[in-house]
């Protein structure tokens, strides 16, 4: 099962949407569409999810597609989903500049997620099908220990 998240900014991500209806898979797809106008033709959807039902459906689901909110690839990893992220573009309106393609690109480095930059989904779920990312650890706790020694000393 697939799930698609846009998170829940005051943009639209259309063409993410449409090319997940242009797909020929069997899966099926669940998508939480936020602020797009483009309503899918192929697959399921609504506007927005509460906090629990879309724990339901990213607990469901083996791979998360997502823009590049830092937000919604933490909590997919934190499950241990297979995540393909696609940047929101400013020339088409998704955002107020490209800082999603610099934020993917670091979690791809690491061996995260898949990192569909050239927004062909057909591949990109192939592959993150047949990858072994690396485990998601998360520093939070390190980071906090840091400000509390700082503040100790």
């Amino acid at each position: 099962m697939i799930f698609v998240t846009l998170g829940s900014q005051k943009f639209q991500f259309n063409r993410l949407l449409k090319a997940i209806d242009e797909l020929q898979i069997e899966e099926e797809i669940f998508a939480q569409i936020g602020y797009s106008d483009y309503k899918p033709q192929n697959y399921k959807y609504i506007d927005f999810l509460d906090r629990e039902e879309f724990n339901m459906w990213e607990d469901r689901a083996n791979i998360v597609i997502t823009h590049g909110g830092t937000g919604a690839i933490i909590s997919a990893l934190k499950k241990g989903k297979k995540v393909i992220a696609i940047p929101r573009l400013k020339k088409f309106g998704e955002h107020v500049d490209d800082h999603q393609v610099q934020l993917i690109k670091q979690f791809r480095n690491l061996n995260l997620i898949y990192a569909c930059l050239d927004g062909d989904l057909g591949k990109a779920i192939n592959v993150a099908k047949n990858t072994k990312f690396d485990k998601y650890k998360s520093n939070t706790s390190r980071i906090i220990r840091s400000i509390e020694d700082f503040i100790e000393h």
